[in-house]
Formats: structure tokens, sequence, C-alpha cells
């Protein structure tokens, strides 16, 4: 059986230690060096060529999130797994962004950190279970923002015209429903493609539905 390479990167020794015992306990893994800053890990990354880098993210000096991006991109096939004490929404999504596999607690127990490395191993990406929800609500709401952001430009008075729009009313009907001329509904119209850089009336419908229009009036 083929054994997970391992390099462990903490400034605290009794840390390294304490994994390094439990990593020896298993068969399936092998610690081939130790790192206590970022600089010591990139060198090491070079020299041992780990399967996974087990990174704190707070290291004196350049952060683990700085190693892990400068890893991740000089040697693709190593993969990294955060290990951290802190359970912060913007720690998380900067590992994230700088290519981690994984992102873990030091609270975690032993077994489920072996797990996570099985799974990190195998190729999965994985978020400690104590951040997932986070994770989901910054995609909620960067889905909310990105849906209102559709609408942005549009006075609450143009909304209604492209609401009526999207339901197929003409401008004559659109009119008599917002009680304006025909003009001034022309006019909205015109706007309202304008400012969604559409071409005509179907693509602002369309546009309308796909964003869920609705749900801003």
């Amino acid at each position: 059986m083929m054994k997970q390479r391992i390099l462990l990167v903490d400034d605290h020794e009794v840390v390294r230690l304490g994994l390094k015992s439990l990593l020896e306990h298993h068969p399936q893994f092998e610690v081939v060096g130790e790192a206590a800053n970022a600089r010591e890990a990139v060198e090491q990354v070079n020299r041992t060529h780990p399967d996974v880098v087990v990174m704190d993210i707070r290291l004196p000096g350049t952060s683990g999130i700085e190693a892990c991006q400068e890893i991740t991109i000089t040697f693709p096939d190593t993969r990294v797994i955060m290990l951290t004490s802190y359970a912060e929404d913007e720690m998380l999504f900067s590992a994230i962004r700088a290519g981690a596999s994984g992102y873990v607690l030091k609270q975690i127990g032993g077994e489920d950190l072996v797990r996570a490395l099985e799974a990190i191993g195998r190729g999965e990406a994985l978020i400690d279970t104590m951040l997932t929800q986070k994770v989901f609500e910054k995609v909620r709401q960067a889905d909310e923002k990105e849906k209102a952001s559709a609408f942005v430009n549009l006075s609450q008075q143009e909304k209604h015209v492209l609401l009526l729009v999207s339901e197929g009313k003409t401008n004559r009907e659109i009119a008599k429903s917002l009680f304006l001329g025909e003009g001034t509904v022309r006019n909205y119209v015109s706007s309202i493609l304008d400012k969604l850089e559409v071409s005509n009336r179907a693509e602002a419908a369309a546009y309308a539905v796909q964003h869920n229009l609705r749900e801003y009036l």
C-alpha cells in the first residue's frame, strides 16, 4: 500500500510532535518532514515532495495562507490542509482562495483528522463541519447580493414597468395599469433596455425572470 507522505508545518514544536505521534500510529501515513515557518515549509516541500501539507494558518512572518498559495502554485501535485484554532470567516475564505484543499480546527479529534487526511488523499475537499454553515451562509449572501445588483440601476417605477413587460403587457396596457401616459411608458422601456444592456422587450423580460425581479418589488 502506498503511504500518504505528509509534511507538518506549525511554529509550536509540541504541536508537531503530537501530530507526528498520532500519524505514526497509522501505517497509511508517513511524516516526511517538519517546518516551523512558511519559508521552511516551501523548502521542505521542494525537498521532500509530500502528498499533503498540514499547515498552521498563523505562522511567524509569512502566514500559512501565503505559504499555501505559493505551494499550490509551485507544486500543484501537493495538497494543503489548513489546521487552525480560529473559526474566522475571512481566514476560511482566504485559505480557499489560496488553494487549500481542507480547513479544519485544531479542536478536531485525532480520528477525525485521520479521516480528513484520507479524504484529502482521495482528492476530496474538506471543511470542518463547524464551519460548513458559514460557507453556505456566505454563498447565499453572495448570491443574494448578485441578484440584487441585477436591478440596482433601475428606479422602483422602472422595476414595475419591467415586471409588466415580463408579463407580456403592451405599452398601452402598462400605461393603463400604472396610470401613466403611453409616451412615458415608452421612455421607461427605452431606459430599461439601455440600463440592462439588452436590445428588445423579449430580452428584458427574460432578464427579469432569470433574476427573480418579483423578489425586489
